[in-house]
């Protein structure tokens, strides 16, 4: 059997949404928009296959066949009589519901490959004896030696996703590094080009030259009418001695099919926001430009306060190894209006804690521009993964000047974020009580604080074009250095762009900071309906649940090669180190034994150094992220944020055998079982599954009742279309190991 890291226990915890009273709530017209919303998103999440591993369009394929033609009981029947055991058909269940839940077979949280958890030749006898087989014996036979061997295989370049010899990812062909990846960015940053909705690929011509194919994504492939943006963009060009040329069409079948539904959907729309947002997207995705997205995104900054509420695209970059291109991703939900009033009083309050940031006023955008801030009660959430809460759009250049929006999810938060006593791990059995009680407020609070006044504060100073300035070089002085400021953002320069493979984990680690900070604030507290020894208690969990995250976060590290798997987790690590370098007892890690005599260990915070101690160093730290991020500093920023987040085995805490106590102690993290919406005549139908491996299955089994064979058949096309590019790669490797 595989390391433990490799697999998905039986006994995972498998949750379902419950959206079903918000749902209830809809008019037919809001149900009929919200139907044709979720379609698009579901059929854009299939491109997340192509965007993770070579094999994952191949593994989705094959499961969606043999499940199409028996259900999981059916199956069941069949895998008993082919010699299996009832552990180890789970186990298989566990392994379909996996690729489904993560959109391939790399954990969306981590990075990190899975594979079945059960001898390969007894999974052959299944597929091979299947009904599936019966049916489309050269299709399913086909399918099974394209990704048997890769389904299994943990050789160490493919146990996690990475650039190079460092992992695998399909951002990228095969023989990209992270030195390709920096002169395409150049590249790009030079022709004003985004990198969001891109990917690259690598040959090399008859003389050894290298030429690299920047493939935009879009239902056009050619650079045919209508003339827009995009089109004069799609010629060869010389870039510092390397040949690029730009293309589109990747992901061209899957994209008309969401342009189909958004088309569908504006007949729904519920005012001219939405209708220009959806038009605009449609020009999106039919042209591969990102400019378009960008205005529809502007639309839906406006649209303020929607019944239901939605965004797709390709948006974050956290699985992209070098940290520009966007996984697809799109979610409907519905506003959750308890909850919300809390976050509009958050809202109205937010000019006056940007003020308690400790960063000096220029530092801050000129403006507050006011967002919306929902709680929703997601009813399609189509990617890799489902976060806690947003903050969106994701570019520099909308959020200074425009705005943004925050959502919180609140029934994702209610069932994913969900702690069990018995299976809280690294905190003092005083603790636990505490902890178990306040979790779900106090993350109520750090998400709000998060979303809103994390990712939402901070200026970028910049200079245009036309070498205007966003502010004044003549004045405005960097409270680090008591000099005036030396660096910031040229035209074409984004966050992402500059700070490439830190730039998610370094916003997220100041978006955690910030959440930690104001939550001292006893007006946000009151907000959230917290006073008194009840304030304190949510203050000591939030701060407590940071700390205890910190240390989870090791699981997310990969000490071969040294990188961490996982920005999130990573930036948790750096404030775990951040309280811990504060010194007098703040935070302490000891290591200790188990009642199980296996290697354990506790986690303590004092509660009562927290703003003695702990504020005055996330102070400091906090002003420091910010003060870079505002400069455009990358070499100070990195300097700074690796070095807390530089794992060793240096006393007294010997991180990395810590890493070994945590994988031994790990949970893993929770499957998410979403509804479908189904039409029938000119009503929409919700349709609700069982909170298990089975009710996961039957869910995508029901997901694409029209044409899951096309899709299967469209999928495998395009990832034969491409699998060159990896598979020379690939052999290489293999023959080096």
């Amino acid at each position: 059997m595989a390391d433990t890291q490799y697999i998905l226990p039986n006994d995972i915890g498998v949750s379902s949404l419950d959206c079903r009273e918000a749902f209830r709530l809809l008019s037919p017209t809001e149900r009929l928009y919200a139907h044709h919303l979720s379609r698009a998103a579901w059929y854009g999440g299939l491109a997340v296959l192509l965007q993770t591993s070579p094999e994952a369009p191949y593994i989705y394929a094959l499961l969606s066949r043999l499940f199409r033609a028996q259900d999981p009981d059916q199956l069941r029947q069949h895998a008993l009589a082919e010699g299996l055991t009832e552990e180890e058909y789970q186990a298989f269940l566990v392994y379909a519901a996996g690729v489904y839940s993560n959109m391939g077979n790399y954990k969306s949280f981590g990075d990190t490959k899975f594979v079945p958890n059960l001898p390969k030749e007894k999974l052959e006898r299944v597929i091979l004896g299947s009904k599936a087989m019966q049916q489309h014996p050269e299709e399913v036979r086909g399918l099974w030696q394209t990704c048997g061997e890769l389904m299994f295989s943990l050789e160490p370049r493919l146990r996690h996703l990475g650039l190079g010899k460092e992992g695998i990812t399909t951002y990228f062909s095969g023989d990209c590094t992270m030195e390709d990846a920096k002169l395409a960015q150049d590249f790009l940053d030079s022709q004003n080009l985004s990198a969001y909705n891109t990917r690259l690929f690598k040959e090399v011509d008859q003389e050894g030259k290298p030429c690299y194919e920047v493939r935009l994504a879009s239902v056009l492939s050619g650079d045919t009418a209508p003339v827009s943006e995009v089109t004069s963009k799609l010629k060869s060009y010389e870039f510092q001695g390397n040949h690029f040329r730009v293309t589109r069409g990747d992901y061209a079948p899957i994209l008309q099919k969401v342009v189909e539904h958004l088309e569908k959907a504006k007949a729904y729309a519920a005012n001219s926001h939405q209708e220009q947002m959806l038009a605009q997207y449609v020009e999106s995705f039919t042209q591969g430009s990102i400019e378009a997205h960008k205005k529809g995104s502007r639309f839906w900054i406006q649209d303020k306060g929607p019944i239901v509420e939605s965004y797709i695209g390709f948006i974050e970059s956290y699985r992209d190894p070098f940290g520009s291109r966007g996984e697809f991703e799109g979610f409907v939900a519905m506003v959750n209006k308890a909850m919300s009033a809390k976050f509009e009083r958050l809202v109205a309050s937010a000019e006056q804690l940007l003020k308690e940031l400790p960063w000096p006023p220029a530092f801050e955008k000129d403006k507050f521009l006011t967002p919306d801030f929902t709680s929703l009660d997601v009813l399609t959430f189509a990617g890799s993964g489902i976060p806690a809460g947003i903050n969106i759009p994701n570019y520099d250049d909308l959020r200074q000047t425009e705005g943004f929006k925050n959502v919180s999810l609140g029934n994702v938060l209610a069932v994913a974020y969900a702690t069990q006593r018995e299976k809280l791990t690294f905190l003092e059995e005083e603790d636990k009580d505490l902890y178990t009680r306040w979790k779900g407020p106090s993350f109520d609070v750090q998400v709000g604080l998060h979303e809103l006044l994390g990712h939402g504060s901070g200026k970028l100073f910049a200079q245009d074009e036309k070498g205007v300035f966003n502010f004044d070089p003549e004045t405005v002085i960097n409270p680090e250095t008591g000099e005036q400021i030396q660096s910031w953002y040229r035209s074409g320069e984004t966050w992402d762009s500059k700070f490439s493979t830190i730039a998610s984990s370094y916003e997220e680690c100041r978006a955690e900071s910030v959440g930690l900070y104001l939550c001292l604030n006893p007006q946000v507290l009151e907000i959230f309906g917290f006073q008194g020894a009840d304030a304190e208690d949510v203050i000591y969990v939030n701060w407590l649940n940071m700390v205890r995250a910190g240390l989870l976060a090791l699981e997310f590290y990969t000490p071969e090669a040294s990188n961490w798997r996982q920005a999130h987790m990573q930036a948790r690590f750096v404030i775990l180190r951040v309280l811990l370098e504060a010194g007098e007892g703040l935070v302490t890690v000891t290591p200790t034994t188990g009642s199980d005599g296996r290697p354990d260990a506790r986690v303590r915070l004092d509660r009562n150094k927290i703003r003695l101690v702990g504020r005055p160093a996330l102070e400091r730290f906090l002003r420091r992220l910010q003060v870079m991020k505002s400069t455009g500093d990358v070499a100070g920023g990195r300097a700074l944020y690796e070095g807390y987040a530089a794992v060793t085995d240096a006393p007294p805490e010997c991180f990395l055998t810590l890493r070994d106590t945590v994988l031994l102690r790990k949970e893993s993290r929770k499957l998410i079982v979403q509804p479908n919406t189904h039409l029938e005549g000119s009503e929409v139908q919700l349709l609700e599954y069982e909170a298990s491996a089975a009710g996961l299955i039957k869910s995508f089994s029901e997901r694409f009742p029209e044409d899951g064979p096309e899709l299967e058949a469209v999928l495998t096309q395009l990832a034969t279309a491409d699998a060159q590019f990896w598979k020379s790669s690939s052999e290489a490797q293999s023959s080096q190991a």
